[in-house]
């Protein structure tokens, strides 16, 4: 319960029943990641390992590779990269973020994954994605799927119900990015989308160098 943020980390307390067995501090936002914390918590108590011992442990962890992990933070912007290709995942990610960083513009880059993915869940995906304040969304990275006619980004990208909104191929983007401005900036997806964000860090750092 009494979940906040203090300098960026999430706090909340945790309750056995009605006895409080203390506050957790973790680096990484989210309630999904709540739930998981709590998890490894009655697993832990399970084993006989104290509520103190895993109050320290999850103090200190910073999380996984890619799964909402800050890869810039300078001068007030922000890089997050994300795993999420899933609407639920892609949804929850947003809504972390657009918590973490309340009353600052996200711009979130999205990779969809896979034709199929795209043409089943579309809908979802741009309900998903028009819960952010600016879009740019790329091609689809088809990982082990050949085309299907008629499916692209740009199926998902017409329903997005947001006015500040690009669709772009990758090759693209770093133009795109280079001719706008940004606070938050989320790069999304199961894709090589990953391998983009060191040049946009590159161009947004450079934007915040001019004089």
């Amino acid at each position: 319960v009494n979940k906040r943020y203090e300098k960026q980390n999430m706090l909340f307390d945790v309750y056995h029943y009605k006895e409080k067995l203390g506050t957790v501090s973790l680096q990484i936002p989210g309630i999904h990641n709540v739930r998981d914390a709590l998890g490894a918590i009655v697993v832990a108590l399970y084993c006989g390992i104290s509520f103190e011992t895993s109050v320290k442990a999850l103090s200190v962890f910073s999380g996984v590779k890619r799964r909402f992990q800050t890869k810039m933070k300078e001068h007030g912007v922000w890089i997050v990269d994300d795993y999420a290709h899933h609407p639920a995942e892609l949804r929850q990610s947003i809504l972390s973020v657009k918590e973490l960083y309340a009353g600052r513009k996200v711009t979130g880059i999205f990779q969809p994954h896979l034709y199929t993915r795209t043409r089943d869940f579309a809908g979802d995906f741009a309900a998903s994605l028009s819960l952010l304040d600016e879009l740019i969304l790329l091609d689809i990275y088809p990982a082990r799927e050949e085309p299907i006619p008629g499916v692209s980004s740009r199926i998902i990208f017409d329903k997005v119900t947001i006015p500040s909104k690009t669709l772009c191929k990758k090759e693209e983007l770093l133009d795109v990015v280079a001719a706008g401005k940004y606070e938050v900036v989320l790069m999304v997806g199961a894709g090589n989308i990953d391998r983009l964000v060191e040049p946009v860090k590159e161009i947004l750092c450079k934007q915040i160098r001019k004089p």
